[in-house]
């Protein structure tokens, strides 16, 4: 609850990929529309331009050493979260818990009699009904 959400940098697989532009895309949706056997009229056909390729980097993989001490220290944040929540709690009194045990003892037996009863009236009438 009280965790606070900290920004993250980008990751490298985002940083290099970019929206393919129209100028990108029209040689190559023009090379596609070309079949390779046609003879076209080189007054009305566009050029072709060539767009290089851009790679995108390559991720960098953390060591196993970083990831456990990654691992360590989110459990030990959780832990010390989970301390200061547990101070905000306000637990029952001895006086408040004993009455609460009765009230549910109280109530597990009444439904377990009407529970009984119900079955047995069924019980009783499916019996008739096959006889």
């Amino acid at each position: 609850m009280g965790r606070l959400k900290r920004k993250r940098p980008a990751s490298p697989k985002k940083k290099g990929r970019r929206r393919p532009t129209k100028q990108n895309k029209r040689p190559q949706e023009l090379k596609e529309r070309e079949a390779p056997g046609d003879v076209q009229d080189n007054a009305i056909a566009p050029k072709e331009v060539v767009v290089p390729k851009k790679e995108p980097p390559k991720a960098i993989k953390p060591s196993g050493r970083k990831i456990q001490l990654a691992l360590w220290t989110k459990a030990a944040q959780f832990l010390r979260e989970v301390k200061i929540e547990l101070k905000k709690v306000t637990w029952p009194s001895r006086k408040e818990t004993m009455a609460s045990t009765a009230v549910v003892i109280i109530l597990v037996i009444i439904v377990s009699v009407f529970l009984g009863l119900v079955d047995v009236g069924l019980s009783s009438l499916i019996r008739v009904v096959l006889h």
